[in-house]
């Protein structure tokens, strides 16, 4: 395992200072677009726009990537993202932020794709699965680590936005430097919606409508903080509670998933995250009960976006589930661009604390829906069912892919790393 990630220590470190600068610049949006004047409605565009960019960057850089390899969009792409964050302290305008921000939702999509492919050649099947999750970790300490770099400057100065950039610029550095060229597998084409929501219903409805938890909580949780009137320095731990969260609680309910009707964890996972949203309603934007709010919220929305994967993939054959990646990808990515402006309409018609009322009314369809599915066939046994692997949304449909490779060889070789018990 050590072989492994030394020839990937590159890789993850390029991934935490991107991460660390898609971070930055995502709080920092909010809370500078407040003190812009934008209204939050406009900054719920500007949210959407990163998940516009995002779906066609899914579609249109595996395309570059056999055109012309990897190190060269690489490149590319991170010039393009360090241009755009430099950027928006030139722009300040809400359209100009909008188009910014889709163009690097589409760098940041190239990025995994491209970094996802690298990943998925540089170890055998019966590595991958430790090197998937280093990787989710490694992604989730640089979004975390940006909060706390937030603190170090004033967010009505470009400042923040120059080290954004900095930070991203110097992530290109170790990965360009060690990076060989790798034989690109194109994921399959996408299975379609109609298709995919045949084969699972619950999944298909439930990753749109958690595409837009992710979308509002991510995008809007640094606007609702600053129209609640946070601090700077409160806004960066609020939003570390909500990545921490996501972190820590895909052990427990992974665990829970390989032992029951993986229907009952999503809908009691989907309550959980409902009950964390409607305490974050009632907290009168007191930092104590927010951050317990953030935490079960970001909590519960990680982990279930990897019980639906998983949830898909048990009525799928083998065969079919990298096709079905693409596809929930793209119903995720529907469901991320229509999440931001629901919000945001409600937040600039009723107040900010309308956005906990919004993520607890998106957790409640599911959980909703679920229970509904539940009438409608029996579920799969926890004999039968896939294992749960750990799935970060903002990753490619390449990642699901490994994934899912990784977790059929554990199974076939009879190892219990692709089950988390």
């Amino acid at each position: 395992m050590f072989q492994v990630l030394g020839a990937v220590w590159a890789l993850l470190l390029g991934m935490i200072l991107i991460m660390a600068g898609n971070g930055m610049q995502s709080t920092l949006m909010g809370v500078r677009g407040g003190i812009e004047g934008f209204s939050t409605l406009h900054l719920s565009f500007v949210t959407a726009g990163y998940f516009v960019g995002f779906l066609l960057g899914s579609r249109l850089a595996p395309r570059m990537i056999q055109h012309v390899g990897h190190v060269r969009v690489f490149a590319a792409l991170g010039s393009f993202m360090s241009a755009a964050l430099i950027a928006y302290p030139l722009l300040a305008d809400p359209i100009a932020w909008a188009g910014l921000r889709i163009v690097i939702g589409f760098a940041m999509s190239g990025i995994y794709v491209t970094a996802e492919s690298w990943l998925n050649h540089s170890a055998s099947n019966a590595q991958r699965g430790k090197l998937l999750s280093a990787y989710m970790v490694a992604q989730t300490t640089g979004d975390m680590s940006a909060q706390g770099l937030l603190n170090l400057a004033d967010p009505a100065e470009p400042t923040l936005f120059i080290a954004a950039s900095i930070l991203v610029s110097l992530a290109f550095a170790p990965i360009l430097l060690s990076a060989n060229p790798v034989p690109f597998n194109e994921s399959a084409k996408a299975m379609s919606l109609r298709r995919l929501y045949h084969a699972s219903p619950l999944g298909t409805v439930g990753v749109f409508l958690l595409g837009g938890v992710f979308s509002a909580q991510a995008g809007m949780a640094a606007v609702y903080g600053s129209s609640a009137g946070l601090s700077v320095r409160e806004i960066s731990i609020f939003i570390t509670s909500l990545l921490a969260g996501s972190l820590v609680m895909q052990y427990p309910i992974g665990w829970l998933s390989d032992r029951m009707d993986r229907r009952r964890v999503i809908i009691l996972a989907a309550i959980i995250g409902a009950g964390a949203c409607t305490l974050g309603f009632t907290s009168d934007a007191a930092l104590p009960v927010l951050m317990v709010a953030g935490f079960f919220t970001g909590g519960m929305a990680m982990p279930l976006y990897s019980l639906l994967i998983a949830y898909v993939n048990d009525y799928l054959d083998p065969d079919d589930m990298p096709a079905a990646s693409g596809g929930l990808i793209f119903a995720y990515g529907a469901g991320a661009i229509t999440g931001p402006i629901i919000a945001g309409q409600a937040m600039e018609l009723t107040g900010p604390q309308t956005f906990w009322l919004v993520l607890a009314s998106l957790f409640a369809a599911i959980a909703i829906y679920g229970l509904w599915r539940m009438t409608r066939r029996p579920g799969v046994s926890a004999e039968d069912s896939s294992a749960y692997f750990g799935a970060i949304p903002t990753g490619s449909s390449m990642a699901i892919e490994t994934a899912q490779e990784a977790v059929q060889y554990e199974e076939e070789h009879g190892e219990t790393s692709g089950r988390t018990g």
